[in-house]
């Protein structure tokens, strides 16, 4: 079997191939930069993704690596407004890892190594065209050395300019915001900076100002400074960053050690469909958008979870390759969610009207201080509540939602490099005999149902695919037999 080739090495590329590694299906993982990520970009990992990652096998070295977050505080006026507090996500990892993208990428592919998996550098997809049975792919290399390679399906991680969207046509939908941004990662002292492991945002009247903690005692800062022109400026300067620290957070703050001085705008564009045929999109090639929750990064790793199983399973020769026709109404409606929360985040941050100001104020402060409101912002930012109802794929109440660790007897599922369906059910003999039925879908031992009286089929990353009462076993064989080549 010809390898999966993935474009983009970045952490969507790496976590796809990761998982595909771990499935045991060969995979070749390309990138025409030189080295890997060198500054900070993403900075957090949310408690969804690190659930995932117990699957991978690859939680561990994330969490020695990182700082956790306990929580994010909203000032305004010199007054704190509230915030969420992470130990009320309902997961084992109620914090929001701090961890630069550098140290991300270092670890995704320490951990693709110990598949015997490497990124091969300077090498550039050119072009590609799809044929009945696979994708026909152009390769440049460093020395100008070009290659042609068959590869059964082609997975676009490539990032906002993504080659392999616009081999596929598919329009890049949506718009610029109005603002310039300035970050800075630096240093901070003084008795004015926030406690070294919460995220402090400040609601000035100029514009947003955000601090969020980086390990090794560092911090970036993300503010406005004005509405961009689109006429080129120098990176800013650690005076200028000193200077915006003060007016908007407090002069008792001060700057010093800078690693990443910088300015951007925030581009909000999506694809409507992740893939057509034998190609797929993920991450930054099918979404981008504000970076307000932190979720981008999440958001792109999760969409190579939710393919890779399914690309296992059809290459195997377990599953119809219609399986696949699922990856993308559920990956875009996840996007879409995103992108719209992301937006509204933004919008309301960078308010310029002083009446429009104070009424935000007003009412974060209200609402801020009802539990309900930040047990609810918690959730979002950390992504426990996505789910996929709404799913071709989901089947009975509660079919899409998460399963929670807490409802596990045994190894999370998917764990290993198993990517089939592991049944919950009371009757040990009865699950058995359904597992046994297909045995290419369904892991062969049944666990114990958390919900007596209830049957639930767990897709191999962590959702609800099927679930009915307990003696409907026939209707959980009716859905198996859907998926199932034979």
């Amino acid at each position: 079997m010809e390898k999966v080739l993935i474009v983009g090495a970045g952490p969507v590329g790496l976590t796809l191939a990761c998982e595909l590694a771990r499935y045991r299906i060969g995979v070749r993982l390309i990138d025409r930069a030189p080295r890997a990520t060198q500054t900070s970009k993403a900075l957090v990992v949310w408690s969804r993704t690190l659930e995932l990652m117990d699957r991978m096998g690859c939680t561990e070295a994330f969490l020695a690596a990182g700082l956790r977050a306990r929580g994010a505080t909203l000032r305004a006026g010199g007054r704190v407004l509230g915030g969420p507090d992470f130990s009320d996500i309902a997961s084992p990892y109620a914090f929001g890892l701090m961890i630069p993208q550098r140290d991300t990428e270092r670890l995704l592919a320490q951990h693709l190594g110990s598949f015997g998996v490497a990124v091969e550098r300077e090498v550039e997809l050119l072009a590609f065209a799809q044929t009945p049975d696979g994708v026909e792919a152009r390769l440049s290399h460093a020395d100008g050395r070009q290659e042609s390679v068959t590869t059964p399906f082609l997975l676009g991680c490539d990032g906002a300019h993504s080659a392999v969207r616009h081999g596929l046509g598919l329009a890049f939908r949506g718009s610029a915001q109005g603002d310039e941004w300035l970050l800075a990662d630096i240093r901070l002292a003084g008795g004015g900076a926030p406690p070294g492991d919460a995220i402090a945002v400040y609601l000035h009247r100029d514009g947003p100002f955000v601090i969020f903690p980086i390990p090794g005692g560092r911090a970036r800062v993300v503010a406005t400074v004005g509405r961009a022109d689109g006429r080129p400026k120098p990176d800013p300067t650690l005076a200028e960053v000193q200077a915006l620290v003060c007016a908007r957070a407090g002069a008792g703050i001060q700057v010093s050690d800078p690693v990443w001085l910088s300015r951007f705008r925030i581009h909000e564009r999506k694809v409507s469909e992740y893939g057509r045929g034998r190609v797929f999109l993920a991450g930054d090639a099918a979404h981008i958008h504000s970076p307000a929750g932190g979720q981008g990064m999440n958001t792109g790793m999760q969409d190579a979870v939710n393919l890779a199983w399914r690309l296992a399973l059809v290459l195997r020769g377990e599953a119809v390759p219609t399986l696949l026709d699922s990856y993308s109404p559920e990956r875009n409606a996840v996007g879409e969610t995103v992108l719209r929360n992301a937006g509204r985040l933004t919008a309301l941050a960078t308010l310029a009207n002083p009446a429009a100001q104070a009424v935000r104020n007003h009412a974060l402060r209200w609402l801020l201080g009802l539990p309900t409101v930040r047990r609810r912002m918690a959730a979002t930012m950390s992504e426990i509540e996505i789910g996929y109802p709404g799913s071709p794929l989901s089947v009975g109440a509660g079919g899409g939602r998460r399963w929670r660790p807490e409802d596990s007897d045994g190894p999370p599922p998917g764990a290993g490099a198993d990517p089939r369906f592991v049944l919950y059910a009371a009757d040990e003999e009865g699950g058995a005999a359904l597992a046994a039925r297909y045995p290419g879908l369904v892991q062969p031992v049944p666990r114990r149902t958390p919900t007596p009286g209830r049957l639930h089929l767990v897709r191999p990353d962590g959702y609800v695919g099927f679930t009915a009462g307990a003696a409907d076993a026939e209707a959980a064989a009716h859905y198996l037999k859907e998926v199932a080549t034979a």
